[in-house]
């Protein structure tokens, strides 16, 4: 049968009964030293007054240098002793020896240790054993008070009263010593069981054992999901954090019990963890991560306890996302060039059957040379052919939102490395379709987009103006953090496009900026090509 092990509050109820116990120690301790202070300051006081007396009595002073005292001596002694209820009362002659006592057997031994002190006509108190017993002592010179003595050392007087025993001490310290220890011990031992069933309550009824078991099994939880978990208290302090967060939020190994901004949090990424109200899916762009929050508030009892988020990075699966969006463009593209076509061919075929057949002679050459004039310009000033090819299918996609996309005349890009090329692609077409849906929704006057693509020997930068409504210029900082389009502008928002551009450009050393101008907005990206590049994103 295995042993019954001890429950939480009956381990606690031991506990406390100890500390009780330890504490009624140290009380009855105290009581006792207080009670030898007060025994020594009142009855050191007393004795000392009493042997001051003895020794100014006059029979004292005319018979201690007589010879054989001790009998006219002794009433006195042993009235003093009675009146008073001293222990012993000595006296002893300018040698030291005793003349006259209570103690009839001390009479001619030395006085105890105090020749050397009456010799020098001074008074002490203090403990001495007489006659086998511990007493508190007093002793006094005596004084010669005759014509020819007066003034000279004649003996001393000593009265001492017997020390009381531990018991005696515990007994006098007060009456009620005993009544207040058991009240105390009663009151202990009430509180302590109380307080048992409280933590018993507190614990929801677990015991030791149970609750170390759920913490090992909350670190194991914790420690071991993908996603990042960090906790906060009201004041902003982080007090959890697992290996996931502190990976992906670049924490050290101590950062617990740190603010958020002395971590130096700040931005979107401080007013996700700090916010007040719940947050949903929070898209955060940190160090290269593509990051998605999601916080909640942690309350009890209507008391606020803090904050958990969880962290999920989304920097590959945005990655995906990417690459999936340019199979989507593609696919939107061929779709919009598709119904160009179809429009083209239903005028081709109206104007056919209506016998107009110069008419469609005509309208045919008029779409070889706007087809030959945009395939003679692009490749001239873009010759790299993903990106030309890039900015053909965007035309047929800008032409069917009534949208003029145009190439500025300062363009010029070469031919670069197929990797180059692919991110030059991608931040070119997000840009773009960014742009030609801010000119759509433009309102009055002609919507047009403006390609202008520039390239050095080591960086392309890319610029792309509309002639939308701008970006609100509460948005402009936010804008590619929380990852918005230039829709925000109307108060939307969709995916995280100009966020990825943001992540591309920084991956390559680069970065991107919006800007309004006096026609709508402006957006200019700068990334590193060639060697440089690949350094770059060696580095990162």
């Amino acid at each position: 049968m295995k042993p019954r092990r001890p429950t939480l509050a009956g381990e606690l109820l031991a506990w406390q009964l100890v500390i009780v116990v330890v504490v009624l120690v140290a009380v009855g301790a105290i009581s006792l030293a207080q009670s030898a202070a007060t025994f020594d300051r009142v009855e050191g006081r007393r004795v000392t007054e009493l042997a001051e007396q003895l020794a100014w009595n006059p029979l004292v002073r005319s018979q201690i240098d007589r010879p054989a005292p001790a009998e006219v001596l002794a009433p006195l002694l042993h009235a003093t002793r009675t009146q008073s209820g001293v222990t012993s009362v000595t006296v002893a002659d300018v040698r030291g020896r005793i003349i006259g006592s209570t103690d009839t057997t001390l009479v001619g031994t030395p006085f105890p240790a105090a020749a050397g002190e009456a010799a020098q006509a001074r008074g002490r108190s203090g403990y001495l054993t007489v006659g086998g017993t511990r007493e508190l002592t007093a002793r006094v010179p005596v004084l010669g008070a005759a014509p020819e003595n007066h003034g000279r050392l004649l003996g001393s007087v000593m009265i001492g009263v017997a020390a009381p025993t531990v018991g005696e001490r515990l007994v006098g310290a007060s009456s009620y010593l005993l009544g207040y220890l058991g009240v105390a011990s009663a009151l202990g031992v009430l509180g302590s069981w109380l307080l048992a069933r409280r933590i018993k309550r507190q614990t929801l009824g677990m015991e030791p054992r149970e609750i170390a078991g759920l913490a090992e099994h909350r670190q194991a939880m914790l420690h071991g999901i993908a996603e990042g978990v960090v906790a906060l208290d009201p004041q902003l302090r982080l007090t959890l954090v697992n290996d996931v967060g502190r990976e992906l939020l670049a924490l050290p190994a101590s950062c617990v019990g740190t603010s958020l901004s002395g971590l130096g949090f700040d931005g979107r990424l401080y007013d996700v963890l700090a916010g007040g109200d719940e947050a949903r899916d929070e898209i955060v762009i940190h160090r290269g991560r593509v990051l998605v929050l999601n916080r909640m508030a942690v309350v009890k009892d209507g008391r606020p306890l803090g904050s958990v988020t969880t962290l999920r990075d989304r920097t590959e699966l945005a990655q995906l996302e990417r690459e999936l969006g340019s199979f989507r463009s593609s696919t939107e593209l061929l779709r919009a060039q598709a119904h160009e076509f179809s429009n083209q061919l239903h005028v081709i075929s109206g104007l056919i059957q209506v016998d107009e057949y110069e008419e469609v002679v005509r309208y045919v050459r008029a779409l070889r040379e706007h087809r030959e004039s945009l395939d003679l310009v692009l490749p001239s000033l873009v010759r790299d052919t993903a990106v030309a090819a890039l900015l053909t299918a965007k035309s047929s996609l800008a032409a069917e939102r009534r949208v003029r996309l145009r190439l500025s005349e300062r363009t010029a890009l070469d031919r670069l490395d197929p990797l180059d090329a692919a991110d030059v692609a991608t931040v070119t077409g997000n840009l773009v379709d960014n742009a030609i849906d801010a000119a759509a929704a433009g309102g009055e006057g002609e919507a047009w987009v403006e390609v202008e693509l520039r390239q050095d020997a080591s960086s392309v930068e890319i610029v792309v103006r509309d002639s939308g409504p701008g970006v609100a210029p509460e948005l402009a900082r936010e804008v590619f953090t929380r990852g918005f389009t230039t829709k925000a502008a109307q108060g939307g928002g969709r995916g995280i496009g100009l966020a990825l551009i943001r992540l591309v450009c920084q991956r390559r050393g680069g970065e991107v900026a919006v800007a309004n101008t006096d026609d709508g907005a402006m957006f200019t990206a700068r990334m590193s090509i060639g060697r440089l590049a690949h350094e770059v994103m060696e580095t990162l």
